[in-house]
């Protein structure tokens, strides 16, 4: 019997994460799991957590990027809050930073359109 059509199944609370490297060095107060991310086109979907009092280095985003905060707070270097439920959008080509307080965890979606 093949697995196809059944679903794949990340459990963000018993899977263990990774050292985020995707802006380039490993930032160690950040890590990530892939869950259908591909580095070459820099889209697919990734849990990203924060420990508290990280800050990510500043980027500039190849492509579109969603992220859902699930748990914990997320400020952008705008000074805009964002906490568990708030689902925020950038554009291609958003340049920015953010930081968490309390730490957070993200669920990020990058894609590039058509």
């Amino acid at each position: 019997m093949s697995d196809a059509g059944k679903p794949m199944v990340v459990n963000a609370h018993t899977t263990p994460f990774l050292p985020y490297d995707l802006k380039g060095p490993v930032e160690p107060e950040l890590s990530w799991l892939p869950v259908s991310f591909d580095r070459e086109t820099q889209c697919g979907t990734y849990l990203m957590r924060m420990q508290p009092g990280a800050v990510t280095i500043e980027h500039q985003h190849p492509g579109m990027e969603k992220f859902l905060v699930l748990e914990g707070d997320l400020v952008d270097s705008d000074g805009t809050v964002f906490g568990p439920g708030d689902l925020v959008s950038y554009d291609a080509g958003t340049r920015h930073n953010s930081c968490t307080e309390g730490g957070c965890l993200l669920a990020v979606f990058e894609w590039r359109r058509p």
